[in-house]
């Protein structure tokens, strides 16, 4: 039995016995423990800080975040001055991720720190077995780390962090991966072969030969950088008619950036319908039901006041949905009692003409699907809309396809090189009219806030499928003739909640859905969060806010005083409310609205509106 002893007696003779024992046992586990710190300090003297910027000190350099979801704060931050602030929203997770050279077989650990609810962090590509590990809440920073192992031929890997669905803001800081470092990387040589396609009178197609090792190319005009792609193509917009610029590409990856290649000139056209034609600073466009009658009434052609610059006649429609034969006729006397005669009509729409107003003919509406899924059906489009135009002397087209009139195939991914046979059909076909009409030719769009801003959180079926084939299908139609492109009014109206630029959900009816939605197609955005595809800001002019005319017209009717506020604050930056605009535009061409009917119905508010606005 041993003594029990106060620590300054003295000790008994059992207790000194058990003492050296004790002592030479933790001698020996003394000089074990150092032989295996001394190993592993050792083994660990290999490994390398694989993350770059892992505390963020350089902003977001080196991480991509989908959706935009990503930015840098400087407080709560875990270390140093800087840390990574993400906000998942909708079905986007802000994932936010690097990828790293690594050698294969090699062992690696990845850690970092984090701050609230439900915030992982892992490791993709590894080649063995992809790994991460979680948090469901953690209200002060928490480390989180987990290890892997790449597999035999595995030379990169992608370390991320991502929040979850529906949740809120999460932090993340110092996050990092060591091992052993990969094979150094090295710059890429200069990119060769720099070619220019034919120009518009606002931009340049350019394209190249690829250079080896390469992730990325900075495309250069004039010495400034103006495009950062993945592909080996880039559409440079943006630029005057008639003008000379000079190009260059240098290629990239995570070891820096090549030389530039040999500069190139090309001069852009001297531009045409794209320019807006005669139209006035700021245009009031309006549909005519002229097939038609609904609730609204049917109003006459000569009765259309002053006030609509651009008229819309609503709707041409096809003989069935694929046949892309596309007929339009005045609504029957049965239907519309006060219909003109055709002679009428044709003499009114001269009359207007000789006033300074555009007449168009409107392809599609909610009824009118049309799908150019085959190169017969382009040609028959092209004939059809054509014999309308020159029957009735008009000045231009509408595109207004809706429903399932777009989709985009499976695979196509990239809206500035469409492969889906009802897109490249509907871009030729417009561009063989635009060529047969020459640079007076009116060309609008009236697509719905589904098939354009959509396309910032959603494009297609998406990369693994499942999403709706629709989202953003408008987007390669109006990138691919932007040059040609008069109007572009998006329906703010019959939509759901919209994110903008923001990373906010907006949602119709006020001026803040319309500053948000107009000021994503003014400022550009990148598609589905990928910020190598970014949708180009377009001109001003090209732009109008579309409305309905009164409740009766369609969801989200938008009271006077709310359409100007957002014209306020798109042309003046002021009665901005929440949402802050990327810049403010004076010229922006004006307001399109469903319709000069229900206007007339509701006793002309939003004309007299518009009229009276004082733009400057």
């Amino acid at each position: 039995m041993l003594c029990a002893l106060p620590l300054e007696s003295p000790p008994c003779p059992e207790a000194v016995v058990d003492r050296t024992r004790l002592l030479a046992a933790l001698s020996a586990a003394a000089i074990a423990i150092s032989g295996l710190v001394a190993t592993a300090t050792s083994a660990g003297a290999a490994d390398t800080e694989l993350a770059r910027n892992g505390g963020f000190e350089a902003g977001l350099e080196g991480w991509s975040c989908t959706a935009g979801s990503g930015a840098v704060v400087n407080a709560p931050v875990h270390g140093g001055s800087s840390a990574l602030k993400a906000t998942p929203a909708g079905s986007d997770n802000a994932k936010c991720g690097q990828t790293v050279t690594v050698k294969p077989n090699s062992d690696y650990t990845l850690s970092g720190w984090v701050q609230g609810s439900y915030v992982y962090l892992g490791a993709s590509g590894t080649g063995t077995t992809d790994v991460s590990t979680w948090t469901a809440s953690a209200p002060s920073w928490q480390r989180l780390t987990t290890t892997f192992r790449t597999g035999a031929a595995t030379t990169s890997v992608t370390i991320y962090t991502h929040g979850w669905y529906g949740t809120p803001t999460y932090y993340a800081d110092d996050l990092s991966l060591l091992g052993p470092g990969g094979d150094p990387v090295q710059i890429p040589a200069a990119p060769t072969g720099l070619t220019a396609g034919s120009p518009g009178s606002t931009s340049v197609p350019l394209s190249w030969s690829g250079s080896s090792g390469a992730t990325s190319y900075h495309v250069y005009r004039g010495g400034a950088k103006v495009l950062t792609v993945s592909g080996t193509s880039a559409t440079v917009t943006g630029l005057a008619p008639s003008t000379s610029y000079s190009f260059q590409v240098s290629a990239a990856n995570a070891a820096g950036e090549s030389p530039k290649s040999a500069a190139l000139t090309a001069t852009t056209t001297s531009g045409g319908g794209g320019s807006g034609g005669d139209l006035p600073a700021h245009a009031l466009v309006g549909y005519l039901h002229a097939s038609f009658a609904n609730g609204s009434g049917y109003t006459r052609m000569a009765d259309v006041p002053d006030s609509w610059d651009v008229i819309n006649l609503a709707f041409g429609e096809p003989t069935s949905v694929t046949s892309g034969d596309i007929r339009f006729s005045l609504c029957p006397a049965s239907e519309c009692p006060n219909v003109e005669s055709l002679a009428d009509f044709k003499a009114a729409v001269k009359a207007k003409q000789a006033a300074g107003k555009k007449i168009l003919i409107s392809i599609g509406g909610a009824n009118g699907q049309v799908q150019l899924s085959t190169t017969a059906a382009r040609d028959t489009f092209v004939s059809s809309v054509s014999k309308i135009i020159d029957e009735y002397g008009l000045d231009g087209l509408d595109i207004d396809f809706e429903g399932h009139s777009l989709s985009l195939n499976t695979g196509d991914t990239d809206f500035r090189s469409p492969t889906s046979p009802v897109i490249v059909n509907l871009i030729s076909a417009i561009k063989t009219l635009k060529a047969k009409y020459g640079s007076d030719f009116v060309l609008a769009m009236a697509p719905e806030t589904f098939f354009v801003q959509l396309g910032y959180q959603y494009y297609g079926s998406g990369p693994w499928g499942g999403q709706d084939p629709r989202a953003g299908a408008y987007l390669p139609v109006i990138h691919a003739l932007r040059d040609d492109l008069t109007l572009l009014h998006v329906q703010d109206y019959n939509s759901g909640s919209i994110m903008g630029l923001d990373n906010q959900y907006h949602s119709m009816g006020g001026a803040d859905f319309h500053i948000a939605m107009t000021d994503m197609l003014l400022t550009g955005f990148p598609v589905a969060g990928d910020t190598t595809k970014v949708f180009p800001a377009l001109r001003p002019e090209q732009v109008a806010i579309g409305l309905p005319a009164s409740t009766q017209a369609g969801n989200g009717h938008t009271t006077p005083a709310e359409v100007n506020k957002a014209l306020d604050c798109l042309t003046k930056k002021v009665s901005c409310g929440s949402y802050q605009t990327h810049g403010s535009w004076p010229s922006l061409r004006g307001l399109m609205t469903w319709s000069v009917n229900w206007d007339r119905f509701n006793q002309w508010e939003f004309s007299k509106n518009f009229d009276a606005y004082g733009w400057s």
